[in-house]
């Protein structure tokens, strides 16, 4: 087998063909969008570029067809609660059922991070934020998600077999959408239901900055600074919202509000890898134009949550249900949607799990594992701490 550096156009277009060839049979592969991936790696696009760097690495056998791929990056903002050394990743990950190929691209990937100063090494995660290409899944290998790693089960035994721990599991939570909601989610709602100080409402295009602020109070009293999420700025999330403009649905985005000010977000959005599965990979006008034409002719059925966040000063208090149910008063008479899936919450966040279980019959439909592999194999392996 023959091991090549991405160094050139020629090899990061064999890197994305990789994931394609070993995949390309797999029941419920979705190919990802070509620009999507490519974006990860460009240093124009990628902030993460900032703090650190990234390598990859194709595999090829003796014939010269693809049997794997792999990319390593380091990154000074990347840190979880409880590490004491310092840990780099590993990511877009795919390889034959053959653990002689999968050493020779986890082999690389280690050799490049120590001589950066690396101890460990976690993946397969992304060099980036964490709502994209984070985790292997382990169960539940239905069709993924908009930008959710994707792999056969056997990629489980090829990294535990080298040596990976579960650092965590990734937990997404199923539900059908028109199903009632409990009757603890109704008493909890009522305890705020008619209170002047506390309202719900979903939001509305013509005022996305408003929302845009909303959603940064919320989010960075909720989470930045806590497993190395940077605060957001305002105009970050402007811009995050604009992009997602064209494929927003109203009804799904919500925020509640005590005195006005933003206390808790739930947003959602639907499954845009319904629309791209058609498109094998491509976004250019051609399949931009067929995007449209199936959101009018042929919308999803399923859409995804994204993110439920709550300010400290209001966790555990029953401001979620009051959110939750009023969003369901709109949703759920005038919907077209069947699936529901909430993106991944790790079970080192037991709270937010207990939200997720309480909401309605909610099932766990998919469990992704974030590995861990340490340098010093005499060292004592601990997971995540929970939060």
């Amino acid at each position: 087998m023959l091991l090549l550096e991405v160094l050139d156009d020629a090899a990061a277009k064999q890197f994305i063909l990789a994931n394609v060839e070993i995949n390309k049979g797999v029941k419920n592969y979705i190919r990802p969008l070509d620009k999507d991936i490519i974006e990860v790696f460009d240093k124009e696009k990628n902030k993460a570029f900032r703090f650190g760097e990234c390598s990859r690495w194709i595999l090829k056998d003796n014939n010269g067809k693809l049997v794997g791929r792999i990319a390593a990056f380091v990154n000074k903002k990347y840190k979880n609660k409880g590490d004491d050394v310092p840990v780099g990743g590993i990511g877009f990950f795919d390889c034959i059922d053959k653990q002689e190929a999968a050493d020779m691209l986890f082999d690389v990937a280690r050799h490049w991070l120590m001589q950066r100063g690396m101890e460990a090494m976690d993946g397969p995660i992304n060099f980036g934020e964490r709502d994209k290409w984070w985790g292997l899944v382990v169960h539940g290998f239905m069709e993924p998600m908009y930008c959710m790693n994707f792999n056969p089960p056997y990629y489980q035994k090829l990294f535990e077999d080298y040596g990976f721990q579960t650092f965590f599991n990734q937990i997404c939570f199923g539900m059908d959408p028109k199903a009632p909601l409990t009757e603890k989610m109704f008493a909890r709602h009522a305890v705020y239901f008619g209170n002047p100080d506390f309202t719900a409402s979903h939001i509305r295009k013509n005022q996305l900055e408003k929302y845009a602020l909303d959603f940064t109070t919320v989010y960075n009293k909720a989470w930045a600074g806590h497993g190395g999420l940077k605060e957001l700025k305002k105009e970050q999330v402007i811009a995050m919202f604009r992009k997602m403009k064209p494929v927003m649905d109203e009804r799904l985005i919500w925020f509640a509000y005590h005195k006005n000010e933003p206390v808790s977000m739930f947003v959602n959005l639907p499954d845009l890898n319904q629309y791209f599965k058609h498109m094998n990979g491509k976004f250019g006008i051609l399949q931009k134009l067929y995007f449209l034409w199936l959101q009018k002719t042929a919308p999803g059925k399923k859409f995804a949550g994204l993110v439920f966040g709550i300010v400290p000063e209001f966790q555990g208090k029953g401001v979620d249900a009051f959110m939750v149910v009023e969003c369901s008063k709109i949703i759920q008479p005038h919907t077209h949607y069947t699936e529901y899936e909430m993106q991944w919450i790790g079970d080192f966040n037991p709270k937010m799990i207990n939200i997720a279980e309480t909401l309605s019959e909610t099932y766990r439909s998919r469990v992704l594992s974030t590995y861990r592999y340490l340098f010093d194999r005499t060292k004592e392996f601990k997971r995540h701490p929970t939060l």
